[in-house]
């Protein structure tokens, strides 16, 4: 069995050395279970609302029509909204959320490349196309298999697309440190969660270096940093940014 890894080192662009937190097995089905049942409840709820809306509940009409012709208008309205929602589910969130589920974020994890990097929209459909063969032969037996075996506990899923699982706030911290550091930029990862870090942080770090963080995190999404303002205003205009950056919607 191949030696576990906590965190995979990596080199970024800029020659730094970037340790990525690996997420492992508890984390990965924390998640999963989350999700499941979001799609299981929402999936129920379609049906049992249907069912209800066209006043059937209580006799076997609307199954009749189901099960006797996928052709029928009730097969389509009944069966397949539910049936796209539960199987389309992960990756529709995947590629909209940029590698997150409401499990993943729930459980604090997102996917990533093996290069510590948002994965694109093809490595995102690789994975869950290959969610058909880590899910045999039921509950995913073969993918947990390989999450226990691999090094990177990582699934078939991910070895084909080139991703892992890594927890996303210790990722957050990974990226603030390096913006702290003069002279080195944040890793790829979106810029309010680095500025939820900071304004955690705030008022144990002494006003010029935290100014000076939130000026750095703040010129690198493109704005316009105040000139000609005391530091005390300066301090306060880039709490207030940051502020608005960190809770800004997630994309």
């Amino acid at each position: 069995m191949a030696t576990i890894q906590d965190e995979l080192q990596l080199t970024s662009t800029d020659a730094t050395e970037v340790n990525l937190p690996i997420a492992g097995t508890g984390s990965r089905t924390y998640a999963f279970l989350i999700d499941w049942h979001i799609r299981i409840i929402l999936a129920l709820a379609w049906l049992i609302g249907m069912a209800a809306l066209l006043g059937l509940m209580g006799g076997r009409g609307i199954w009749d029509e189901v099960f006797d012709s996928v052709n029928s208008f009730v097969f389509y309205i009944v069966i397949l909204p539910p049936a796209l929602l539960y199987f389309l589910y992960h990756p529709v969130l995947e590629i909209a959320l940029k590698g997150r589920t409401p499990g993943k974020r729930t459980a604090g994890i997102r996917i990533v490349t093996v290069e510590g990097q948002t994965p694109d929209v093809s490595a995102l459909l690789i994975r869950n196309v290959f969610r058909l063969i880590d899910s045999l032969p039921f509950f995913y037996v073969v993918g947990l298999i390989c999450v226990l075996l691999s090094a990177r506990q990582v699934r078939i899923g991910d070895m084909a697309a080139g991703t892992l699982l890594a927890y996303e706030k210790r990722l957050a911290r990974n990226a603030f440190e390096r913006f702290a550091t003069p002279g080195e930029g944040a890793l790829d990862l979106p810029a309010m969660e680095v500025a939820q870090d900071l304004l955690e942080r705030w008022n144990t770090l002494a006003p010029d270096k935290r100014s000076q963080i939130a000026a750095k995190l703040i010129s690198s999404q493109g704005e316009t940093l105040p000139a000609n303002v005391s530091k005390r205003a300066f301090d306060r205009e880039m709490h207030k940014r940051l502020t608005s950056l960190a809770h800004a919607p997630r994309t």
